[in-house]
């Protein structure tokens, strides 16, 4: 998808199913339960009918993917861990034996890993748009074509050494004035020190271009990769529970190009990387779970699938005052 097609995308992306909504809010006053005394498990409930267009919706096929790439700006060593982890990591996915692979497995959700050209990091973008428009489209392509049709909801997550400094780099030039730049995987002093100098190098030397040419030239093939899902997901009808702050950042582009383009998205959980939550704060999305978490690799999202399964148990596994023959309070 080119950055023209994106923008029309953008433009013209569905609605959620009102009438769907409202049944599900109804139902809920009917519930042998003090009206709205589930908090936001009624209304995660009313938000899965909403956006998959269903009076009564359902978690039959819950999927999650994570998207992998590499940065060069890796190589200004903003990170502990060599570019290499990358590939090490997606090996490990295969071989189940990471976080997600057991968090996918709880929360009954089929894992999907798509590595974007590991051999092949992105350009530094301290010195040089992290992306030509062709490898942005590739990427963004490459995601929007992962989502399955008729999935229930989507997870979506990622892989990439140097990940946080994109992730920065992209916050900072979206929303500047503030510093957006942590730790990421536990860089010591020295640094995060680079890691500020090349945030900065790389929010300066792109200043001026619209949020969607900064997601090109200070993201990164899995950053962009998320974004596609999204525009997908919410084409197909399909609500997404984003993971930490690479993942909001990922699609922090498309809320500034189009307000309500994330509509359809949840925040699973705040990220012990302190910026997630200002991001969350600045996009109006306030997460589910704040457990310190920093992993990346969609375990925050898998973590809060439970919790959309717990409301949806209780919306369609209990009784009405009428079915229990419990008295409801006076109209």
């Amino acid at each position: 998808m080119t950055s023209d097609e994106l923008r029309l995308a953008l433009t013209t992306l569905p609605a959620g199913d009102d009438a769907a909504a409202a049944t599900v809010a109804a139902r809920q006053d009917t519930l042998t339960k003090p009206p709205g005394s589930l908090g936001r498990l009624e209304t995660l409930a009313a938000w899965l009918a909403r956006w998959q267009g269903r009076a009564v919706p359902r978690l039959d096929q819950v999927e999650i993917i994570v998207f992998a790439g590499n940065h060069g700006v890796v190589a200004r060593g903003v990170s502990p861990y060599p570019a290499e982890v990358t590939a090490q990591m997606v090996a490990n996915y295969a071989a189940g034996g990471a976080a997600i692979n057991q968090l996918a497995k709880i929360a009954g959700a089929t894992l999907r890993v798509v590595p974007l050209e590991l051999d092949s990091p992105t350009a530094d973008m301290a010195t040089a748009p992290a992306m030509t428009p062709a490898e942005f489209a590739t990427a963004f392509s490459i995601g929007h074509a992962t989502v399955a049709p008729g999935t229930d909801l989507l997870c979506l997550g990622e892989m990439g050494i140097g990940n946080t400094t994109a992730a920065a780099a992209l916050c900072t030039g979206l929303f500047g004035g503030e510093d957006w730049t942590g730790r990421g995987t536990g860089v010591d002093d020295a640094g995060l020190d680079r890691k500020r100098a090349a945030v900065t190098a790389a929010a300066a030397r792109h200043a001026g271009h619209d949020a969607l040419e900064l997601a090109r030239c200070l993201g990164g093939r899995e950053l962009a990769a998320i974004a596609g899902a999204v525009i997908a997901a919410r084409q197909l009808g399909i609500p997404v529970l984003l993971d930490g702050f690479v993942c909001t950042a990922a699609v922090a582009p498309l809320a500034v190009a189009q307000p309500g383009a994330l509509d359809h998205c949840i925040a699973a959980h705040v990220s012990a990387e302190a910026a997630h939550r200002r991001l969350l704060d600045r996009l109006g999305l306030p997460p589910l779970l704040d457990f310190g978490m920093r992993l990346g690799e969609a375990s925050g999202a898998a973590l809060a699938v439970p919790l959309l399964r717990a409301a949806l148990a209780c919306h369609t596994g209990m009784a009405t005052f009428a079915e229990a023959a419990v008295a409801n309070r006076p109209a």
